[in-house]
């Protein structure tokens, strides 16, 4: 039987007279790519800021490897690794600096390079942030997060603004995170990034889990109720034209 790595129950999260988090309950095993899928404002960021102990809880209960999220917080920051929507980090400082010293805030000491070069950016150790590119800065502000080796790894929209190119460098490093045995916890608006990375989905839409399951079992129950819609099936589009012509290398 899987290990269950985080468990949610009842989860709510109060502003004014709404529950823009109203009553939510899941779990996610060690190892899975769980994601949270949902338009604006459906309640999805709210969910991951509260589990990651950066927004109280108002109701319900959440727990990672057995602590509890609310009675604990800085035992959970010590377990877990988070990549924001906008990471920021210190100006003109190389990119092994910053790597130290996120280790050092964990009380870890760590090889910089051998991180950089886990993520494609063993020649960029002597640069700064700022001289990265989109992609770089997500692969680099990924690596940063996992210096302590968490349990449980949260991305919000980790691919927004990226190529195409970026965007499946960056899937398969989720996909490594994921085969370490690192729970990955992802919200994403785009589908296609769901259907490939996810083993399980939960649907939020104001503020409550509409639907809870694997992407294929989804996808079947939606044709079971008699879902259909025209069939104009390519051979290839233009994104794949995209990938072909600028090559597949890490240097988005």
């Amino acid at each position: 039987m899987a290990e269950i790595i985080l468990k949610v129950q009842n989860l709510v999260k109060t502003y004014g007279d709404r529950n823009v988090v109203d009553g939510i309950s899941f779990e996610v095993q060690k190892g899975e790519v769980f994601g949270i899928l949902g338009p604006n404002g459906a309640g999805k960021t709210t969910t991951l800021e509260m589990i990651e102990t950066l927004r109280p809880i108002d109701g319900g209960t959440a727990t990672i490897a057995g602590i509890n999220v609310a009675e604990k917080p800085y035992e959970i920051r010590s377990i877990i690794g988070v990549q924001p929507q906008s990471p920021g980090f210190q100006d003109k400082t190389k990119l092994t600096e910053l790597i130290t010293l996120f280790a050092a805030a964990y009380g870890e000491k760590v090889d910089p390079k051998k991180f950089l070069d886990d993520v494609n950016l063993g020649d960029k150790a002597d640069s700064y942030v700022e001289n990265l590119s989109g992609g770089q800065k997500q692969r680099f502000s990924i690596v940063a997060a996992l210096v302590h080796s968490p349990k449980v790894f949260f991305l919000d929209e980790p691919t927004t603004g990226l190529d195409p190119q970026a965007r499946r460098n960056l899937w398969k490093l989720i996909e490594e995170v994921r085969d370490r045995g690192i729970s990955v916890i992802l919200t994403t608006h785009y589908m296609d990034e769901a259907e490939v990375l996810c083993d399980r989905i939960a649907i939020m839409d104001n503020g409550k889990i509409i639907a809870l399951d694997t992407p294929k079992k989804l996808i079947k129950d939606l044709l079971a109720r008699g879902f259909s819609k025209d069939q104009h099936v390519e051979q290839a589009n233009l994104e794949d034209v995209f990938i072909d012509m600028t090559g597949k290398g890490l240097h988005a």
